[in-house]
């Protein structure tokens, strides 16, 4: 018998000592060419382990192979907290992190299938109108001409014409936006007052702020008028005057019309990202209504003339990917065959992957977590690469369990294909799939860290672990449900694929809407539920924040804390900020001191002078109830509940907020550590804490359950029950099926996604949805609580 090859021998990925964020000396082996999964509490570091040590260390060996200068142009990552790393393969990430939320970018821009079909269009397209970029609603039509004088030497010279066009598709009036908005005047400002007198209302425009200066002292207006009565030009002048210097106080700052500033500011950006005060803002003042020139297409005129057959680009871009690939496999055009075959497969991956429903000028903005990640997995399903680690966060989060099995194939085809595949994951039927599982705990935060049991699955469900004693959990249907306190009636709902629907949604109790993915939940919640004042709306969008955030700042907690340090000690608020006044001014307030080395990994080190603190020696010097402001941000949430009930340190306010933290399960969280270091669903939890404390009869829940593990899931069982027992109506959508079980009502949407769904397919208790078993979702409740 031949000795194997030596270039056989590696086939682990070795891990030894890893200390990332809560890691603990972290050491393991890792078999290539497998599937493993890894598993725990939310906050046990699993991210840590995959994405911060093992994927982040492969990219930035990658990166090392480049010359000096292009390495200047990537970010210069740190190398993980590692002793060993060995037998790293190259690292691809398909993280959860939403797609970028410009209004420009769609689904078809995202994943390149855009581009081909402006290639085809440009090819076959009758009457012909130019290149690809004239199908482009990203690129707008321009033309210039000039001349420029040539010196021949010995005083001769020659002027020459030239003339520059370029043939764009983008509409010109909402340019390649597919809205144009219109701005209610009455929310800017109370035209009964004067400038004088603070009339904005609108965010940042305070009395004694640089933009409301510049407009008073622009020279422009009389600031004891009131605006109502302004003559026409001042009017004109207030609202809409271009850009123009002026000086004010010896300085030389620019004057523009408020519309155009505003448009600028606050609508060039998407709705997604702005901060909630903006975003209510923007909510109550602009209305956003379909371009009446291109017909939310956002393309000129000139490009939806040209058609291939009766079909123009933007009618191909609004189908459904699904009958876009049938009416690909249609065109038999031998000149593009290379071309047609490659979008061919790009939309059959779609498909493919559960997302035939999407349409590839749906904004990419609006894709839910899960749709996002599957849209980035289209271009690695059928690539010739092997020996490749692909790396996934949570791939079946926003599946319906009907859809996980298709996701559970797709993961165990690219490991069939000779591919290492590491994925994070808390649902039990992906966890089954793996070749070898790796339980990280026991707890979260510094409880956490360790690796408590690694091997089969079977194993895993002997082991003494938190996940091994919850993996075959099984939720019971209640024996009673509350009944409905009151009704919230929703008539001829179409919004996306809803078809003229229209239902009940119970008041007084916990309603799950449920169904497959893309049949119409969020449509029906989000687009028919009014978010007046009496609805609290806790969608999916992630928490932003960078290190220098943390759950005091985010929550709102540290306000009430920097004012009762102020009052015991007869100080400003400012002082006790990192971000302000309090700040310590070697590391200004951030508690470690970068060292840019160029291409070299920046050095982070410890402040000497704050240790860490963040805050300036005389701020520390300032106590409360015994403490300083750097000891109370380095407390627990249940440390600070406890700190802040009674005695000395007793702020009311403070209190409610941990007391919420507490709540959703982050008791162990320190109220100063930085958002960035936070996992997916701890940051889903501090926002539903962070929501918890609005005022509203209604809450409304988009997959709570989002990033977190089985034993977590009824702890927020027991959270929806306290709302809905204080006298709150809770609608959550979700695919759990533990919290289905727990459900008071049922909607079903369905029977499938796109236009094969948009219609109530059963509404009524649990026990009802298992009885009658017509449904997906009965079907898969049924086998859940029996199983």
């Amino acid at each position: 018998m031949t000795e194997p090859h030596v270039a056989d021998s590696h086939d682990l990925i070795r891990v030894h000592g890893a200390r990332e964020n809560n890691l603990k000396d972290v050491s393991i082996e890792i078999p290539k060419r497998r599937l493993t999964v890894f598993t725990g509490v939310s906050g046990s570091g699993k991210s840590s382990l995959v994405f911060d040590t093992i994927a982040a260390e492969s990219q930035r060996l990658i990166n090392e192979t480049y010359s000096a200068f292009l390495q200047g142009f990537m970010p210069n990552n740190a190398r993980p907290e590692v002793d060993v790393l060995d037998g790293l393969t190259t690292a691809i990430t398909v993280d959860q992190q939403r797609m970028g939320s410009d209004p420009r970018s769609t689904v078809g821009t995202a994943t390149d299938a855009n581009a081909m079909l402006r290639i085809l269009f440009s090819r076959l397209g009758k009457p012909h109108i130019g290149p690809p970029a004239a199908y482009s609603f990203n690129v707008a039509s321009v033309s210039a001409s000039g001349g420029f004088t040539i010196d021949r030497g010995a005083d001769k010279t020659k002027t020459e014409k030239v003339s520059f066009s370029r043939t764009g598709g983008m509409c010109t009036h909402c340019e390649g936006r597919g809205k144009v908005s219109d701005i209610d005047l009455t929310q800017l400002f109370d035209d009964s007052k004067s400038l004088s007198e603070d009339p904005f209302t609108i965010p940042t425009y305070t009395g004694d702020g640089w933009v409301v200066r510049v407009i008073a002292e622009s020279g422009f207006f009389d600031k004891e008028k009131p605006i109502r009565k302004y003559t026409k030009k001042e009017r004109h002048d207030f609202l809409y005057r271009e850009p123009t210097k002026v000086k004010i106080n010896g300085v030389n700052l620019t004057y523009e019309g408020l519309i155009p500033k505003l448009q600028k500011t606050f609508l060039s950006k998407d709705r997604e990202s702005m901060q909630p005060h903006i975003r209510a803002f923007v909510d109550r003042a602009v209305t956003f209504a379909r371009c009446p020139d291109c017909d939310g297409t956002r393309l000129s005129e000139l490009a939806r003339s040209s058609k291939i057959g009766k079909i123009n680009i933007a009618d191909a871009c609004a189908m459904e990917i699904r009958d876009l690939a049938e009416w690909a496999r249609g065109l038999k055009e031998p000149s593009v065959a290379p071309l047609l075959a490659k979008l061919r497969h790009t939309l059959d991956s779609f498909v493919e992957i559960g997302l035939g429903y999407l349409s590839l000028d749906r904004a990419s903005g609006t894709l839910s977590g899960g749709e996002a990640q599957r849209t980035k997995m289209i271009r690695h399903l059928g690539s010739s690469l092997t020996d490749v680690t692909y790396v996934f966060d949570e791939p079946t989060i926003g599946l319906h369990p009907h859809d996980i099995q298709r996701m559970n194939n797709l993961l165990l085809r690219l490991r069939d294909k000779g591919n290492t595949v590491l994925v994070v994951e808390h649902k039990p039927e992906t966890i089954a799939i793996a070749d070898h599982v790796v339980d990280l705990g026991p707890g979260a935060g510094t409880a956490g860290g360790t690796v408590c049991f690694e091997g089969t699955l079977a194993g895993l469900r002997k082991s003494d672990t938190v996940t091994g004693r919850h993996l075959d959990d099984r939720a019971t249907l209640k024996d009673t449900v509350r009944k409905a306190t009151g009704t919230l009636a929703i008539r001829g709902a179409g919004a996306n694929n809803l078809q003229d629907v229209d239902v009940d949604i119970p008041l007084g109790v916990l309603t799950v809407v449920t169904g497959v993915a893309g049949s119409g939940k969020s449509s029906l919640v989000h687009g028919s539920i009014p978010s007046d004042e009496g609805v609290v709306s806790v969608d999916q969008t992630p928490i932003r924040g960078s290190r220098r955030s943390n759950p005091a700042t985010y929550t709102g907690l540290a306000d009430p804390i920097r004012k009762a340090f102020a009052k015991a000690n007869g100080v400003k608020p400012a002082l006790f900020s990192a971000n302000s006044e309090g700040a310590c001014p070697t590391c200004n307030g951030a508690g470690v001191i970068y060292t840019d080395l160029a291409i070299m990994q920046s050095v982070a080190t410890t402040c000497e002078d704050c240790e860490g603190k963040r805050f300036d020696a005389s701020v520390l010097e300032y106590h409360l109830g015994g403490r300083d402001i750097s000891e109370v941000l380095a407390m627990s949430v249940t440390e600070a509940e406890e700190f802040f009930r009674a005695g000395e340190a007793r702020i009311p306010a403070a209190h409610k907020i941990v007391e919420r933290m507490a709540d959703v399960g982050l008791g162990y969280l320190t109220l100063g550590q930085p958002l960035t270091t936070l996992s997916g669903g701890e940051r889903q939890r501090l926002k539903l804490a962070t929501h918890m404390g609005d005022k509203g009869g209604v809450y409304v829940l988009d997959e709570p359950t989002t990033g977190l593990h089985l034993a977590d899931v009824q702890q927020l069982l027991g959270l929806l029950d306290r709302l809905v027992d204080s006298g709150k109506s809770v609608i959550v959508i979700e695919h759990h099926q533990a919290v289905m079980a727990h459900a008071d009502w049922i909607i079903d949407l369905g029977p499938g996604a796109g236009h094969d769904g948009g219609r109530i397919v059963f509404e009524g208790t649990p026990a009802d949805l298992v009885a009658d078993g017509s449904t997906l979702t009965g079907e898969h409740l049924a086998a859940y609580v029996g199983g």
